[in-house]
């Protein structure tokens, strides 16, 4: 007597196809950008191959035709030729992202801008805020941080920015941000916070490109545990309430649970940054011939959307638009 079983459908590439439960398309992805006032033309980072600063008088060119290849929003990075203690080359009206943003809407006035907004990188000492320094002790000003990080915030919207994206973790920036933004008229700048930011190993290659490694001490005071979920969604609900539109959870592959609790839980626009460190470990592995990169990476890519990410911040947006169209 035959048993007729339960069994899976037979896994032709048709078949595949039809009952893929999660697909990748270019609306997925937002590729990073790094802008310098130091430099004329484009500069290798080191340790994230294929991935460069750029000058001012180029960025526009090179948002134009990643735009033109597909990609539908950048994340801009600035890097000032000087830095101070107040980072005020943060909120210059003819500050280096400023400036970028101007030229990159005259020249692909579609494509999507998000800015970076933190400290870090226009602050003499490398870390998100102002700081106080107590012999060897150093103390983050929360509110003193605030305050800069809501005028630059400003500068941005007022220069062209869609979005701008608060990535200090200083407490109650967003709500600050937001009121700030909406006083100065630009009601309809969006907000993505970096709302679950955590304290992690894997930021190392993006000091180089962004050049603001902290001159002392560590960011642990203000960026999050790796150990802690809950807290993770505790922060995430505070931005929300304060008026994030989109909530960012980074790094990623380590934290696909807090990215998969998060868009559970609220149900929100919910983006995740890919970052430097994990980019990195994938190329030395495909370098040496560990993996293959293009099979690994869509791989990583899926796994991010079906965890619950609306969009990925990732450094192979270029490669990817070339790759879904196969």
């Amino acid at each position: 007597m035959l048993v007729h079983r339960p069994r899976r459908l037979r896994r032709t590439a048709a078949i595949r196809n039809l009952i893929r439960e999660t697909n990748l398309s270019r609306h997925d992805f937002v590729l990073p950008l790094f802008v310098s006032e130091k430099i004329e033309r484009a500069k290798e980072i080191p340790s994230m191959p294929g991935v460069h600063q750029h000058g001012e008088n180029e960025i526009a060119s090179i948002a134009q035709r990643a735009h033109e290849s597909g990609v539908q929003a950048v994340l801009l990075f600035g890097i000032p030729k000087s830095k101070d203690e107040q980072a005020s080359g943060a909120h210059a009206e003819n500050g280096v992202v400023q400036n970028a943003v101007r030229q990159i809407k005259k020249h692909a006035p579609d494509l999507t801008v998000i800015t970076d907004v933190c400290l870090c990188e226009y602050t003499s000492h490398g870390h998100c805020g102002v700081v106080r320094l107590d012999g060897e002790h150093f103390h983050v000003l929360n509110d003193e941080s605030v305050e800069l990080i809501a005028k630059t915030a400003v500068s941005h919207a007022a220069a062209g920015a869609d979005l701008v994206a608060p990535s200090d973790m200083m407490d109650g920036r967003i709500g600050a941000v937001r009121a700030a933004l909406d006083q100065a008229g630009f009601d309809q700048t969006g907000i993505m916070s970096y709302a679950a930011k955590f304290a992690s190993v894997f930021y190392g290659p993006f000091r180089d490109a962004a050049e603001s490694p902290p001159q002392f001490g560590d960011r642990r005071s203000y960026q999050m545990d790796p150990a802690n979920a809950d807290e993770a969604l505790r922060e995430v609900e505070l931005d929300l309430s304060e008026g994030a539109d989109i909530v960012l959870v980074k790094p990623a592959l380590p934290y696909l649970d807090i990215l998969w609790r998060v868009r559970e839980r609220f149900g929100r626009p919910t983006a995740v940054y890919h970052v430097s460190g994990e980019f990195a470990m994938v190329k030395a592995a495909a370098e040496k011939g560990l993996i293959e990169e293009r099979a690994a990476v869509l791989e990583i890519m899926t796994s991010l959307k079906r965890a619950g990410a609306d969009f990925i911040v990732n450094y192979w947006a270029l490669d990817l638009m070339e790759w879904l169209k196969s």
